[in-house]
């Protein structure tokens, strides 16, 4: 992957992209500030609502050499969505108003009109590593089994409500439901190639009840599962533990933020390019926090396939 590289210079027109689901009031004040300030700059401005006609627009504008930036106003979720509707190198400027916002994290980024302007008028192109997961792009981790049946209820429950917004009390419920009626199947973690690395000699295939990939070294909560993870090596780091049922994930829960999982008997780290996991009972995945399905899954990296703005410092 390249070095970080400057915005190009003849690149006047900006697409941003506001989230109807992800704020209003206060929200929707900031884009009009947002899109003051990038007029002031010369930037050609267009705020829109719709995804597909902002992916379209974006790619038109991308393909004739003058997409400054492509402004996504939500959560990682919208993000996600960006990348699997807009071709590979399109730059995307992340304004975080969503509830975990651990890609803006990531990237330093923050809501402030002020400061995303600065960003787009000043900042550096850094390109990075997705992956693939049964075909759809995902940014920041995979989760198979207990944290997907708990997104799976807060997704329902979002529906139920008819609620966009939701915060990290919101999944207070869904947890003890879950907790209450999850019983933890087996999955089985198989390889085509060896795991680079790997603390318990990488069986294959691995059998476990807890498993996690990471492109991004940041999880909801703050959990620290995979802090070693890097978006631009090309690889997923992939952490899973063999022992179900709650007990159990009050230890792994416990040694993770301690950060001495990784020295647990039952725990199994690897870093790999493309892994497949499979159950016999249904097990459900999440990507990026958002429902993903359920298993087989197929998981691979794709290295340098996307583009952000970053501060340039």
């Amino acid at each position: 992957m390249g070095p970080p590289k400057m915005a190009g210079a003849n690149a006047d027109q900006v697409i941003v992209l506001v989230n109807p689901m992800a704020g209003r009031g206060p929200l929707l004040s900031q884009v009009d500030q947002l899109h003051v300030l990038l007029s002031a700059k010369g930037f050609e401005v267009d705020v829109l609502n719709d995804l597909g006609e902002a992916s379209e627009k974006a790619g038109k504008s991308f393909r004739a050499g003058r997409l400054r930036a492509l402004i996504s106003v939500g959560g990682d979720g919208t993000v996600a969505e960006i990348a699997n509707r807009t071709d590979p190198g399109v730059p995307i400027c992340v304004y975080p108003s969503g509830t975990a916002n651990l890609l803006a994290k990531y990237l330093r980024m923050r809501p402030d009109p002020k400061f995303i302007a600065a960003v787009v008028d000043r900042g550096i192109q850094l390109r990075m590593d997705a992956a693939l997961a049964n075909g759809r792009v995902f940014l920041l981790h995979v989760g198979c089994g207990f944290d997907a049946a708990v997104v799976n209820q807060v997704h329902r429950q979002r529906l139920e409500a008819r609620s966009g917004h939701i915060s990290y009390w919101s999944y207070v419920n869904p947890i003890l439901r879950t907790i209450r009626t999850y019983n933890y199947p087996e999955m089985e973690v198989r390889w085509e190639r060896a795991p680079i690395a790997n603390a318990c000699g990488c069986p294959d295939p691995w059998v476990v009840r807890w498993l996690f990939v990471f492109n991004v070294p940041l999880y909801g909560w703050g959990l620290p599962l995979a802090s070693w993870a890097d978006a631009t090596d090309g690889f997923l780091d992939v952490c899973a533990f063999q022992k179900g049922f709650f007990w159990n994930g009050l230890r792994y829960l416990a040694a993770a933020q301690c950060g001495w999982h990784r020295r647990l008997r039952d725990c199994q780290i690897a870093r790999v390019d493309r892994l497949r996991v499979v159950a016999e009972e249904p097990v459900p995945y999440q990507l990026d926090g958002d429902p993903g399905g359920w298993l087989p899954l197929e998981i691979e990296a794709a290295a340098g396939r996307l583009t952000f703005l970053a501060p340039n410092s």
